[in-house]
């Protein structure tokens, strides 16, 4: 009775998990585009509906996490450095802190939108909340991708 030699079986191994990985590359690649689509329907229309820049940061993050999942650590940070997530965090609390200190020099109370456009305060409402939304999106976004990189990496150490 002959067995297969060592490197043979190994070989039939590896491959059988990079198929497995072929199969979770593809689905992935498949819906990351569209959650992140989702996302960011979810960061538009919170002011008129649920959701909003807490909700769709959630969904934008879980789609960086998912493509983390799918194809390593190593992709992930590829994609979103340590610099990028921390810059795109600051930027967010920026966009919030500069729309209401924007009301502030107009004449109003902070994140007071409707002094954002002094001839028309239903549009000055509606550009401040959406500038707060995206600026509260992109700091959740990069909050959760940052949470998730040093957990993950804690659990590899």
């Amino acid at each position: 009775m002959r067995y297969p030699a060592p490197e043979k079986k190994e070989r039939g191994m590896k491959e059988r998990l990079a198929g497995e990985n072929i199969i979770r590359k593809m689905i992935a690649r498949l819906l990351i585009p569209f959650i992140q689509l989702y996302g960011l329907y979810v960061i538009a229309h919170g002011e008129v509906g649920p959701g909003g820049g807490f909700q769709g940061g959630v969904i934008l993050g879980a789609s960086m996490i998912l493509y983390v999942i799918a194809f390593g650590m190593e992709e992930g940070r590829k994609r979103m450095s340590r610099k990028i997530s921390d810059l795109l965090s600051s930027t967010g609390v920026l966009i919030y802190g500069g729309i209401g200190l924007l009301c502030i020099f107009a004449g109003g109370a902070y994140l007071e939108y409707g002094m954002l456009l002094p001839g028309s305060p239903g549009l000055g409402s509606h550009l401040g909340i959406y500038g707060v939304e995206i600026g509260v999106g992109i700091t959740v976004a990069a909050v959760m991708i940052t949470i998730f990189f040093e957990t993950a990496r804690r659990d590899n150490d």
